[in-house]
């Protein structure tokens, strides 16, 4: 059994998690209704991580489109990181806001391959079973 945790370091990640949450809701909101960039299409914020001493925060990103539109988007969400951040500054109560880097997170379109991957697969095994019965 692992020993107990300090209260300072549970309230503290709860605490970050929170800010987490709270900045993802934000950041997804002012791209979707306030972002007037044309570069920026389809985004979907799916993470955002803020280090222990709140002055940066990873957000990461998966946009669907054509490779030309994600770094396009790319471009459009890291020339507005300072508005974005200004407006986080006036909606999230924190004594210091994040400086906002944008990341697209690979994680999610990996994701979409092996989906991808996987559907081609049971298409040819439905092929294969129905040459077999024939």
């Amino acid at each position: 059994m692992s020993p107990p945790k300090e209260k300072g370091e549970i309230m503290g990640q709860g605490r970050l998690q929170r800010i987490n949450e709270q900045l993802k809701k934000e950041v997804g909101q002012i791209i979707h209704d306030e972002l007037n960039d044309p570069r920026v299409g389809f985004v979907t914020i799916t993470r955002v991580d803020v280090t222990a001493d709140l002055h940066q925060a990873r957000v990461y990103f998966s946009v669907l489109g054509t490779d030309k539109q994600k770094r396009d988007t790319r471009v459009g969400l890291s020339r507005s990181a300072g508005f974005i951040r200004k407006l986080i500054g006036q909606r999230v109560k924190l004594r210091h806001t994040p400086q906002i880097l944008f990341k697209p997170d690979e994680n999610a379109e990996y994701s979409i391959r092996i989906s991808e991957v996987l559907e081609k697969i049971k298409e040819k095994d439905k092929i294969n079973e129905r040459k077999k019965g024939n």
